[in-house]
């Protein structure tokens, strides 16, 4: 009888679990996709990573990422230079205390530049899908458009990689027609923390070709214009 009971109960424990998992999560998906109604206030930068006036953030992920690093010849010597092919991190944002995956970003050939994409086209460019939709957008940093880590509030953590402000240079609308991150304008990188290259490991001739992976966080903010 006891045993019964007991299985009966704890089938209710978990299909109470289960059905704050599924609200939790259409709660996220719901959120996200009427995002591109809402303004989500962003912290006040200085004017180098701040976008143009006319466009607003729409969306922010807190980003859990790896900054790849390569060891290369140097003078007599050698050092730590950022491997362009291995920008990676994955950014979430929190739902009933639950967090859920919202974007992925990665590197990619942009195969749908725009005007502020600067010739050539590199073989692979920083980009950002959605997890809702799989819309894409393509970004990076123009006209030196960052900041030192530790200069600024909204770049506290001194000795991270720095803060940037990226602009689309172009994006891609989903299969099944989601647009959700295709008419991103610009992208912010704040309150960044690790990420910086090793302090040793590449001095000398002996070390070239070695390869690392430093954790970091980040926020990233998105940006629209006015419709």
């Amino acid at each position: 009888m006891n045993h019964t009971l007991d299985q009966r109960m704890n089938k209710t424990a978990r299909g109470r679990r289960l059905f704050a998992v599924a609200l939790a999560l259409g709660c996220a998906f719901g959120t996200v996709s009427h995002a591109a109604a809402q303004t989500i206030a962003s912290p006040a930068t200085p004017a180098i990573i701040t976008p143009p006036a006319g466009n607003s953030a729409f969306l922010v992920g807190h980003a859990l990422g790896t900054q790849g690093y390569v060891c290369l010849p140097k003078g007599t010597g050698a050092s730590w230079t950022v491997n362009a092919a291995r920008p990676e991190a994955t950014l979430f944002q929190s739902f009933f205390g639950k967090d859920f995956q919202i974007v992925t970003h990665f590197l990619s050939p942009n195969i749908n530049h725009n005007g502020n994409a600067t010739k050539p086209i590199p073989f692979g460019s920083a980009t950002w899908q959605s997890s809702f939709d799989s819309s894409r957008v393509w970004a990076q940093v123009l006209h030196s458009n960052s900041i030192p880590a530790g200069s600024d509030p909204s770049c506290p953590n001194t000795g991270a990689i720095a803060c940037l402000l990226l602009q689309s240079v172009g994006s891609q609308v989903a299969p099944t027609g989601g647009n959700f991150l295709s008419k991103t304008t610009f992208i912010q990188r704040l309150n960044t923390k690790g990420g910086s290259a090793p302090a040793d490991g590449c001095a000398t001739s002996d070390d070239v070709g070695k390869q690392t992976l430093v954790p970091y966080t980040a926020d990233y903010f998105f940006f629209r214009g006015k419709d």
